[in-house]
Order: C-alpha cells, then structure tokens, then sequence
C-alpha cells in the first residue's frame, strides 16, 4: 500500500463501494474500511431463520439497481451479478382477490386499473418510456449541479412528477390506480402529501416498463460482492472489522469519503454540530420467513409478482404512512413484500421458499409488529401462518444495530419529506462536501437519496476527483 492514499473510503454499503470504484478506475490508490465482518451495509444476505434458508437483511428488490447510470458504466456481470426477473414486477391485492399489477408493458398495467383509468395511465407514463437513460441521470443526481441531459422532457416530466402523489392520484377516478400510485410512493416512507412522492412514484413505475424489478441471484450479497471484486482488480483494498471514532486513526490520504449518516461522520472528523438539523425519517419493522410452501395468495396476480404491497386502498395507506410519520405505533401498516424463490430457488431448500416484509413504525420505536403485520398478510393470504417454518423480525433498534446507518431504524438514511427531499443533508451547493476540505460524504443522507443505485457514491466520487486533479495541478 502506498505510504500516502488518494482516497480513504468509510463504509462499504453500495453508495462507500461505488465511490471507492469510481475514484480507483481513474488510477487513484484506494482503500475502504467497514466496522462489520463483512461488506454489503443495505445489501447483505444472510441465512437469519433456518440453516439454508438466504435473507436479504434489508434491500431485496432493485428497480434502481439494473437501471443505475452508475452500474451501467461497470463489468459487474463479470464479478458474479446476475439479475432475475420474475413474471410480474410488482402486484398490488385486493380483497375481493382482484389486483392491480405493475407489468412490463404500460398496457398491461393500465389494463388491470380498470376501463376508467387505463387512459389515464397510459397518458401519464408514454411519453416517458423509451427514455430511461436520460430520465434516470437527470432524476438521480443533485438537480442544481449541471443541466439535465434531455432538458425538454425532463421539464414535461417533472410537471407531474413535481406533484405530490396525493394530487397526482386525482387524474384517476378509481381506487386501484390511486392505491398503485401510493404504495409506490412508500417506498420512501413519507405521507402521500410529501413534494417528492410523485416522482418517486413515477420513477419506480416507469423502472418496471423500462428495466424491470429485478432481484440479484443468490441474494443482494451480490451487488456488494461484485462491487468489491472489480474495485480488487482495479487495485483498491477493503478491510473489515476497523471501527473508526476518530479521522486520525485512519491512513494518510488526500481524500476522506463516509458512507455513514451525516451525524457518525461530524463526530469522526470533528466537525461538531454541522449536521444538527438534519432529520432521520420514520423506521421499519422487518421480517423475514422461512416458509414450507409459495403465499397462498388470494390474488392470483400476487403468486407470479415478486413485489406484492398491501395496503390495500389509498385511504389505509395514507394513515398508515401518516401514522408512522407522526410518531403513532401502526395499526393497519403498508407493507412491503418480496418472494424472491419464486425465481430463485438457490435461497431455500428444496421446495422451500424465503419471504420479506417490513411495515412503518415510528422512528425508534421499540413495540413488536409481528401481529399487525401478520394479520394484514393473512387478509390477502389466507392460511399464510401455517406456512412459517420460523421468521426474524427487526425492529428501529435491531436494524439501526445491524447499519450504524439506519438511525432509529430509518433505512432511507433521512426523512424523505419537504424540503429535505431535495436539500440534503443541509443546504450547500455541493451537498457531498463538507467544511473540511478533505472530507467528503457519499451516504443516501445525500442526493439522490436511498436506494440500491450507487448514485450517492456516483457523485461524490466526481467531487472527490476533482479535488484530487486539482491537487496534481
């Protein structure tokens, strides 16, 4: 190793691995550093119930991840990434064992919205589709630095995308498209007036008519495994099991990139209270099942989807999400769901499946979920109890205790929600730099925010390299 580094690297979730890659495929020296005993942060796999059974310990599912700018410029199907595809992206159930589906084809889609809002939703996303290279750059990235690469259609896009998902679900006139529209619009745990609901609920739809929801084979372990192999052959070092407190335990570098919450990296380099007011969102209470069979879904549409949400209709959503947000324990929560055996078996044992779900909670909360959440499934799965072999649930503090990065159990690494959508993680006019020249922040605290993408890491590389060029001058 080089007596002096270009760049030292804290973390290693998908944003600390991108960085560390971006900035070692320039020629730089780089090494990472994580606290835990392996890599991965958000995308880790790890057997938590049963001997041979493979959970995703918190991302599953990565519309974000096939469709990255970042990873489309990498040779990660070299390093073992391959994803997986299942017949339906998405199913949204009803109780009358009727869904609305989330397809490859926007037709498809506007199909099981019913007669009166198949128009509706073909006129909202058409114009978009057939354009995710430009739409995803230009919505993935900090809006202020730069122009947009499409600028005309990024502007039609945002006129609707700009809208909170609770005034875009009034172009439909019934509850499945609505519902559709809000459960997207979870994904980033903020009410359905939040400013940036819509577009991330149109961004996520329009993943699946473009790149699909796919999952990576074997487990998300994947992403990180293949993010770590290519920055091994570009030359990087990655060291577990280093806690750091404080910057000077670390190697001389140029260069200091965190993929921690804004507050762990002010602590480490001493920059006091410069991330005093940013806020951590909601959490999430999270569990994982070994089954003996596939959910006997009511719906048939939800045994072929590998993201089934439950909500079902706009109005549960709403409160569920305003009662997570307002500090109120869940009475009947959204939930979130992944099967991903049903396309990839190498998870469990023969004949056996895997199953991931979480519902909101109130940051920090400390209750157990587990009926609430059990008695939504068995509503759209009847006889879904008799199917668990053993589950693992997680609440705030188990998650925050297994990623220093989910404060309170918030996995979005910060509220998602006014103006923090936007301007995180405090206003600056290049949100990845810090008071200290050297120091630079690439977490999901920063734009574009969470999610298994990269695109944090993406940035804050570009800044990164330009700081380290500048030096070289």
């Amino acid at each position: 190793m080089p007596s002096m580094l270009d760049a030292v690297v804290v973390g290693t979730g998908p944003n600390g691995l991108t960085a560390a890659v971006e900035l070692a495929r320039r020629g730089y020296a780089v090494a990472a550093y994580e606290a835990r005993d392996g890599i991965g942060g958000g995308a880790r796999t790890e057997e938590l119930t049963l001997p041979g059974f493979r959970h995703d310990t918190c991302s599953a599912v990565h519309p974000l991840g096939i469709g990255s700018p970042a990873f489309d410029t990498m040779p990660l199907g070299r390093f073992g990434l391959e994803w997986l595809h299942h017949e339906l992206p998405l199913a949204h159930p009803w109780e009358d064992g009727t869904a609305a589906v989330l397809a490859p084809s926007v037709g498809e889609t506007a199909a099981s919205l019913g007669a009166r809002d198949a128009g509706a939703y073909r006129r909202l996303l058409e114009p978009f589709t057939g354009h995710w290279e430009t739409l995803s750059a230009d919505f993935l990235r900090t809006q202020w630095l730069g122009v947009p690469r499409d600028p005309l259609r990024w502007a039609r896009f945002m006129s609707v995308a700009g809208l909170p998902v609770a005034v875009l679900s009034r172009l439909f006139r019934d509850g499945k498209a609505r519902a559709l529209l809000a459960g997207l619009a979870g994904h980033v745990i903020a009410a359905p007036t939040s400013i940036a609901s819509g577009g991330v609920a149109l961004m996520f739809a329009l993943a699946a008519h473009e790149r699909g929801w796919p999952i990576a084979r074997g487990g998300s372990q994947a992403i990180s495994d293949a993010l770590t192999g290519y920055l091994r052959e570009l030359g990087g070092t990655v060291h577990t099991g280093v806690t750091v407190k404080r910057l000077d335990e670390l190697p001389p570098a140029r260069a200091y990139v965190f993929d921690t919450a804004p507050r762990a990296l002010a602590e480490i380099a001493g920059l006091g209270n410069a991330y005093r007011n940013f806020r951590h969102g909601p959490g999430v209470f999270k569990i994982d099942y070994a089954l003996s069979g596939p959910v006997p879904w009511t719906a048939p549409e939800a045994r072929r989807a590998g993201t089934v949400h439950i909500g079902p209709t706009y109005g549960e959503i709403d409160d569920a999400l305003r009662r997570a947000v307002g500090g109120r324990e869940p009475r009947t929560p959204l939930l979130l769901t992944a099967q991903p055996t049903l396309t990839d078996p190498s998870r469990a044992p023969e004949g056996k499946h895997t199953f991931w779900a979480y519902g909101h909670v109130p940051n920090g909360w400390t209750g157990d979920a587990t009926e609430v959440i059990e008695r939504q499934l068995e509503r759209f799965a009847p006889g879904f109890r008799d199917l668990v072999l053993a589950r693992a649930t997680a609440g705030p503090p188990e998650m925050a205790a297994k990623n220093a990065n989910y404060v309170g159990g918030d996995i979005g690494c910060g509220a998602f929600d006014g103006l923090q959508s936007a301007i995180r993680p405090k206003l600056a006019r290049v949100p990845y730099s810090t008071a200290h020249p050297a120091v630079f922040l690439c977490s999901s605290a920063t734009p574009p925010g969470g999610g298994v993408h990269g695109m944090c890491g993406h940035h804050a590389a570009r800044q990164v390299w330009r700081r380290l060029r500048g030096m070289s001058r």
